[in-house]
Formats: C-alpha cells, sequence, structure tokens
C-alpha cells in the first residue's frame, strides 16, 4: 500500500500492488500553496515521506505521522542556516531508523493526516480527512509505507 497526495486536485489516493483502490477528499494548511519550508507557515510539505507513527488517541480523530521533515528537507534547512549541524544529524539518525524525526526546529514539524473534517483549509500544514474516511484509512496504513505528496 501507498498514499500519493496531490495538492492540485486536493486528493488522496491508496494505491496497492494492483493499483488505485480508494480515493478521498481532502484539505491542506491555511497558506495551502507552495511547501512547507519553516515552522508556522501553514504550508503542507511536497515530496517523499513515510508513515513513521499511528496515533489512535489524535485530538483529529485518529491521525498518521509523516517523517517531516526528511532528508531533503533537512539538507535544504542546514544550506539556508535554518538548521544547525546537530539538528541535521538527529533528523537524518530518525529518518533512517523509520523514526519521528525531530519535531522542535525551524524548519517545523508535527505534519500528520488526521481526521477532523474537509470544510476549508483549517490545519497547521497536516492534511485533513473527514472521520470516517480517516477511520478507513488509518485501518488500511502500517508504519513505513510510502506517502508521496505533489504539488
Amino acid at each position: 500500500m501507498k498514499i500519493e497526495i496531490s495538492k492540485s486536485d486536493r486528493k488522496l489516493r491508496l494505491y496497492d500492488g494492483s493499483g488505485l483502490i480508494r480515493e478521498f477528499e481532502i484539505v491542506f494548511g491555511f497558506s495551502p500553496s507552495g511547501s512547507k519550508e519553516v515552522e508556522g507557515d501553514g504550508k503542507t510539505p511536497e515530496g517523499e515521506y513515510v508513515v513513521c507513527v499511528k496515533n489512535p488517541e489524535s485530538k483529529f480523530h485518529l491521525s498518521l505521522g509523516l517523517n517531516y521533515p526528511n532528508e531533503s528537507d533537512a539538507k535544504r534547512g542546514l544550506a539556508a542556516g535554518l538548521i544547525r549541524q546537530d539538528e541535521y544529524d538527529a533528523i537524518i539518525e530518525a529518518v533512517n531508523s523509520n523514526r519521528l524525526p525531530p519535531q522542535h526546529t525551524a524548519l517545523g514539524g508535527e505534519i500528520y493526516i488526521h481526521g477532523g473534517g474537509t470544510e476549508g483549509d483549517w490545519t497547521r500544514g497536516c492534511v485533513g480527512l473527514n472521520d470516517d474516511n480517516m477511520t478507513e484509512l488509518f485501518e488500511s496504513m502500517e508504519i513505513g509505507m510510502s506517502v508521496l505528496i505533489l504539488p
């Protein structure tokens, strides 16, 4: 199984080995255009991520945590002087271990796919679904599954 998120058409598509199996309507952060760059920008990141946390007790029904920032985010942040070398190293170590990377750097964090509804772009950079769809998705996903977020 894998997830493909298209920001331009606001769809989350769930695939298995034989192709598309389900499509869901989604919403984004309060500033949905462009990729996440820094903490608090309200943007949803773009790129290749992995589910590294399943939270059955999310305040937004259920949630799947993504490994944001990933290696390319960390490289961008280090080159731009947004994060220190030790923060970069900690992010890389977490990504290589399939663990949640440090969540409180200048790059931001706490990027989840979660429930809570699809009425307007209301998250802080996450991907929002209605609760019934989130339940279905949550039950289908496992730690380590691929999530591709496209512009």
